[in-house]
C-alpha cells in the first residue's frame, strides 16, 4: 500500500509555520481532552489537534472498515491492534482531507468546529495504555561510558553487550504525559563509615534521553518474532525520558538490576510519530563486531536519522542546551530488540512500550546524561544564568526535543517536558 501521505510536494489549507515539527506528512496519533471535557483520539497539523472521533462521525473515513468506536475511546491500543493496513489508510485519508486543494472540510465551516481545536484548547493524556514497558541498554557510547566510571574502563563493555540487545522490565504504572511535574524520589543509598544505609530524597537526580517504540499484537505465547517480520509490528515512536535516582540505584541494583532509582517516573513525548511517517530518515547503524546470532542478523537500513536535543530550564529562567545526540548510534535497532524480546516465546501486546535506553553519541556534548555529562559530578555543566549543575536540582525543567530534516522536510515530536518539585515529607 503506498505511503501517499509522506509526498513531499503535499500542502496543508491549515496555516502552519514552515519549520513546524507537524506538517502534513507527519500525521502523529495522540489522545487529548476536548474543550468539552470528551477525551478524544486525534492527530495533529502544525498547531491544530485534529478529533479523529469527529471525522468518523461525519462520515470522513467512508470506505475504510472501522468499528464506530474506534477512536472514541481512551487510548489508542485498539486501532494499534487493528494493524499497518488500518493505519497506513487511516494516515492517507487524513492527509487528503487536509490537502490545500480538498474542498470537503476546507469550506465546511460547520464540521471544522466540530474537529479542529487549537492547542490550548486541549490537554494531552497519554497516548497508549501501556501493559508492559521493557527498557533496553543499546547504546554503545552509553554502554561504554558508564562501564568505565563504575569498572575498568579497559573492559567497560561486559561480554555479553556486544552479542545481544540488554534489557529489563520496567513499571508501566508510572510512565507519564509531557508537561506532568514529578516529585524527587526518596529511598535507600549506601552505607557510611557506620554501615547504616542512609534514607532521604536522592541527590543524584538525572535524566536519560531515549526514545521508545509502541507495539501492536505481535505473537501468541510461545512463538518468536522473526527479525525480518519485526518492524512490521511497531506503530511509532515519542520521545522518552527515564529519570534516575543514580545513589539510590547504585546500592540497590546488584545482583538483579534497576528497581526504586528508576520507577517513580517515566516521561514520554505525547504524539506518537509513526513508522510509516519516518520511513525517509532510515540510515545505517553503527557496525556490528562481532557479527550477531543468525535471529539478530538484519539486512538494510534498520536506524533513524533522529536528531535528539535536551536542555534544562531552572525555575524562572532560561533553557540551557546541555547536549545534542542522534537516534542513529544505537549499536542494537528496534528490529534486533523485538526480536530478542520474543526468542524466548514471550508474547508481546498492542501498546506496549520499550525504551531504547540511553542515547549518547561519540562526543561529550552529545551524551544523554547528567552522568556522563558531569562525569559522575566530577565536571559541572555551567546554565546561561551562571549556575552550575552536577545533576538536577528541584525547580529544574528537563526539556527534549527530537526530530528529523532531510531535502526540506521536517518530521518532529513536539516536546518531552517535565519539572522536578521538592520530595514529598
Amino acid at each position: 500500500m503506498p505511503l501517499t501521505a509522506n509526498d513531499p510536494t503535499r500542502k496543508t489549507w491549515l496555516d502552519t509555520k514552515p519549520n513546524t515539527d507537524f506538517p502534513i506528512q507527519n500525521i502523529p496519533f495522540g489522545v487529548f481532552l476536548t474543550r468539552d471535557d470528551i477525551i478524544t483520539i486525534g492527530t495533529r497539523i502544525g498547531d491544530y489537534a485534529i478529533d479523529l472521533g469527529a471525522l468518523h462521525q461525519l462520515g470522513y473515513f467512508e470506505g475504510i472498515e472501522l468499528t464506530d468506536d474506534i477512536f472514541l475511546q481512551d487510548s489508542l491500543n485498539d486501532f494499534i491492534a487493528d494493524g499497518r493496513k488500518t493505519w497506513r489508510l487511516v494516515r492517507n485519508r487524513v492527509s487528503d482531507i487536509f490537502l490545500k486543494d480538498n474542498p470537503k472540510l476546507r469550506d465546511n465551516e460547520a464540521h471544522k468546529k466540530q474537529i479542529l481545536f487549537t492547542l490550548d484548547e486541549i490537554e494531552m493524556q497519554l497516548p497508549v495504555d501501556v501493559g508492559d514497558y521493557t527498557d533496553f541498554y543499546a547504546s554503545k557510547e552509553h554502554a561504554t561510558n558508564v562501564g568505565s566510571l563504575f569498572r575498568d574502563p579497559k573492559n567497560a563493555l561486559l561480554p555479553n553487550w556486544l552479542h545481544i540487545p540488554i534489557g529489563y522490565h520496567g513499571r508501566s504504572s508510572s510512565i507519564i504525559p509531557s508537561g506532568t511535574p514529578i516529585h524527587r524520589p526518596v529511598g535507600q543509598t549506601k552505607p557510611g563509615e557506620d554501615g547504616i544505609p542512609g534514607f532521604g530524597p536522592t541527590k543524584l537526580l538525572d535524566f536519560e534521553l531515549e526514545m521508545a517504540f509502541i507495539t501492536t499484537d505481535a505473537n501468541v505465547l510461545g512463538h518468536r518474532v522473526p527479525i525480518e517480520e519485526a518492524e512490521d509490528y511497531i506503530f511509532g515512536l515519542v520521545l522518552f525520558n527515564d529519570w534516575s535516582a543514580r545513589d539510590i540505584q547504585a546500592w540497590e541494583y546488584v545482583p538483579l538490576g534497576p528497581f526504586l532509582g528508576k520507577n517513580f517516573a517515566s516521561t514520554i513525548s505525547p504524539w506518537i510519530v509513526t513508522l510509516d511517517a519516518l520511513e525517509p530518515f532510515r540510515t545505517e547503524g553503527p557496525k556490528q563486531e562481532p557479527q550477531p546470532l543468525p535471529y539478530l542478523r538484519q539486512t538494510g537500513k534498520k536506524n533513524f536519522d533522529i536528531q535528539l536535543q535536551v536542555g534544562i530550564k531552572p525555575e524562572n529562567g532560561e533553557e540551557t542546551t546541555l547536549a545534542n545526540s542522534n537516534f542513529k548510534y544505537m549499536y542494537w535497532s528496534m528490529a534486533q530488540q523485538l526480536a530478542h524480546h520474543t526468542v524466548n516465546g514471550c508474547n508481546v501486546r498492542s501498546g506496549d512500550m520499550m525504551g531504547s535506553g540511553t542515547i549518547s553519541g561519540p562526543t561529550k556534548d552529545s551524551y544523554g546524561s547528567m552522568l556522563e555529562l558531569t562525569w559522575r559530578g566530577q565536571n559541572p555543566v555551567t546554565l546561561k544564568d551562571g549556575t552550575t549543575r552536577k545533576f538536577i536540582q528541584d525547580g529544574d525543567t528537563v526539556i527534549m526535543r527530537a526530530h528529523c530534516e532531510r531535502d526540506g522536510l521536517r518530521i518532529g515530536f513536539g516536546e518531552c517536558s517535565g519539572k522536578v518539585l521538592p520530595a514529598l515529607q
